[in-house]
């Protein structure tokens, strides 16, 4: 039972810190560009600031580099 409640309080703990910064003002997380667009909502973020053409230099390079790791990597079940 001790250990319970001592688990309790870390966590309520490490949440009341954590919540400091949302009291403080602080800007809460934000999503990608390519989360709201993807749901048919055009909107604004913070990341491009609306310029499209940044969010598909960022698309490209994130395929690229999957391509890039899918050639490197190696499929032992194909064997």
């Amino acid at each position: 039972m001790q250990m319970f409640l001592l688990t309790l309080l870390v966590l309520g703990l490490i949440v009341l810190i954590m919540s400091v910064g949302v009291i403080m003002g602080r800007k809460p997380i934000a999503g990608s560009c390519g989360g709201m667009s993807a749901l048919g909502m055009e909107t604004e973020c913070d990341v491009c600031g609306g310029n499209q053409e940044i969010c598909e230099t960022e698309q490209q390079k994130n395929q690229a580099k999957n391509q890039q790791a899918k050639e490197l990597s190696y499929d032992a079940s194909k064997k």
